[in-house]
């Protein structure tokens, strides 16, 4: 029996290599660098690297940095970084071609940030994200595969 492998704190993690859609790929293979997990930071900086994730095309590793800060965040913020995770992993799903789960996971996740509609914190677009979302689970019922999007994460202007 071979040793899992595990991170500084003990806790089990996959070592395999991931695609830019975070598929596994084969142990030895060559994949995209993985996002390193546990981060803390600011809602800035989740909000800055997500984005500049979205629009490399790596959705899953942006659904990572938001899930860091769901996980690190108490109070009502953490459902606003629970839904954006969701969003993400969505346009992961719609990108591989999983059309039903990516319209259950987007309209999830458009429905997670809609306490947050009114107030926008940290500049986040709620009515846009919605808007993206929406339209995209609509266009991944009725096509089975479809050229995901990346969304624009703030408001204009900021």
């Amino acid at each position: 029996m071979t040793d899992r492998d595990r991170n500084e704190a003990g806790r089990a993690r996959n070592a395999r290599p991931r695609d830019g859609l975070g598929r596994p790929l084969p142990y030895g293979a060559d994949g995209v660098e993985r996002q390193p997990e546990g981060i803390e930071r600011s809602p800035a900086d989740t909000i800055s690297e997500a984005q500049r994730l979205l629009d490399a095309g790596r959705p899953f590793h942006a659904h990572e940095v938001f899930e860091d800060a769901w996980k690190s965040t108490d109070g009502p913020e953490r459902e606003l970084w629970r839904g954006l995770a969701q969003l993400a992993v969505g346009l992961t799903h719609a990108a591989r071609g999983n059309g039903n789960g990516a319209a259950s996971l987007l309209e999830r996740g458009a429905d997670n940030i809609e306490p947050f509609r009114e107030a926008g914190p940290h500049g986040i677009d709620i009515p846009g994200l919605q808007a993206w979302a929406r339209q995209m689970a609509e266009e991944v019922k009725v096509r089975v595969r479809v050229e995901p999007v990346a969304p624009r994460l703030l408001r204009e202007g900021l």
